[in-house]
Order: structure tokens, then C-alpha cells, then sequence
């Protein structure tokens, strides 16, 4: 068994212009994934939505010792919006169903994980 990490990144500004039925679209989207994950054998072990970037902390080293500063790591037009974590034995399946999720989200990266991930019970 494989674990792999779907990394959703995203627009973080169309995701606040949406309107109230286009986010219910894209929960939809991501309920039929996971149900469609589920079928297919491979096991959600975690997942989250993350807040924009804005709020995010970002810790580099400096000379006197860590430094921190607000916003996102990149200056970027897409951030990471979501992630989930799958543990799965048949990767070319869970591409398949990923590729069903691009109508919902526009790229989405798969990647395997090093080892066991932390706190993943087995």
C-alpha cells in the first residue's frame, strides 16, 4: 500500500468572487471524489481545505534566528487551497478518478509520499 498526497492548487480570488451555488458545485465535486475514492478501494486518511494565503505564516532562517512574516511563501496567482492524503495500491486508478476532479479543479498534483506519514495508523 502507497500513499500519495493530491495537492489542489488553486485561484485563490475566484474562489472568493464565487457565488454561493459555485462553491456548493465544487463541494459537490470533491463529495463525489471522495465517494468515488471510497468505491474504488483507496482510503482518504486525511484532507483539509486550507485558508487563503493571506493568512498564511511564513518562518525562513536569519541571522539572529528565525524570522516570520505574513502572507503566502510565493508570490503566485494560484496557492495551495486543499490537500488530500490516499492511501491506494493501484495509482493508475486513483489518476483516473483524479482526472474526473480537473472538472471541478483545474490542476491537481499527485504525489507519493516518502514512508509512512505521521500519525497514519498501520
Amino acid at each position: 500500500m502507497s500513499t500519495y498526497v493530491i495537492l489542489l492548487p488553486g485561484n485563490e480570488s475566484g474562489w472568493e468572487s464565487a457565488t454561493d451555488e459555485q462553491r456548493a458545485a465544487m463541494y459537490a465535486a470533491h463529495g463525489r471524489f471522495a465517494q468515488t475514492l471510497e468505491e474504488h478501494g483507496h482510503k482518504i486518511v486525511a484532507g483539509a481545505e486550507l485558508t487563503h494565503s493571506r493568512e498564511a505564516r511564513v518562518v525562513r532562517g536569519g541571522a539572529d534566528g528565525p524570522v516570520v512574516t505574513d502572507g503566502p511563501y510565493a508570490e503566485a496567482a494560484e496557492q495551495l487551497t486543499g490537500f488530500y492524503l490516499v492511501e491506494s495500491d493501484d495509482l493508475d486508478d486513483l489518476l483516473a478518478i483524479v482526472g474526473e476532479l480537473v472538472t471541478a479543479e483545474p490542476v491537481v498534483e499527485v504525489r507519493p509520499i516518502i514512508g509512512r506519514p505521521s500519525g497514519v495508523p498501520g
